[in-house]
């Protein structure tokens, strides 16, 4: 019983750490890469799709992406998607492609863009402390019914701590690691 709620969590965790560093990709970093757009949906014949199912995307340059849609009816689903999303950036439709051509970086969407990360890291570890609670609940709810002991309870607690440990330092050391990026110049 123990062992399967730590390990739940654990998996649970892992999830949340996973969420967290895709959450990190779509922020940009000097260069332009399609990951930015994995978020993004557009309204697909009344359906709101992921596009990154409606198009491929390139990177030719640093800075620019080009959007191929897989069905050229898609491309102005696709053009308002992207154009009302917070990524900045006003696509070009040449009736093949959209090109979307990303500004340079100033100190000051740098700094934004470094409240975002930090804004989703604590998401991530907000999300990685709702597990722990919960698996922490289901524990003490065992020992209540009397379906295990104290002891057991008390070791699974810190084992449930250290992995709760881990997986927030991981969640940290993205964000470090996502900070040096943007602040380089």
């Amino acid at each position: 019983m123990i062992n399967e709620t730590l390990r739940e969590a654990e998996q649970k965790m892992g999830k949340a750490v996973e969420v967290t560093r895709e959450d990190f990709a779509a922020i940009r970093a000097g260069r332009a890469h399609p990951s930015m757009f994995a978020k993004l949906t557009a309204d697909y014949y009344g359906t709101p799709t992921p596009i990154q199912q409606l198009a491929s995307f390139t990177a030719p340059e640093a800075r620019v992406i080009l959007i191929q849609p897989y069905d050229i009816g898609a491309m102005n689903a696709l053009e308002k998607a992207i154009r009302e999303s917070d990524l900045g950036v006003n696509p070009s439709n040449d009736g093949k492609v959209l090109r979307c051509v990303f500004p340079e970086l100033t100190e000051e969407r740098r700094k934004e863009y470094i409240k975002v990360a930090r804004a989703k890291a604590e998401e991530g570890r907000v999300a990685v402390r709702n597990i722990r609670r919960t698996a922490k609940q289901a524990m003490d709810k065992a020992e209540k019914d009397g379906d295990v002991g104290q002891d057991d309870v008390t070791g699974a607690e810190k084992k449930l701590d250290a992995t709760t440990k881990k997986h927030t330092d991981e969640i940290d050391d993205m964000l470090k690691k996502k900070e040096a990026e943007l602040l380089e110049v």
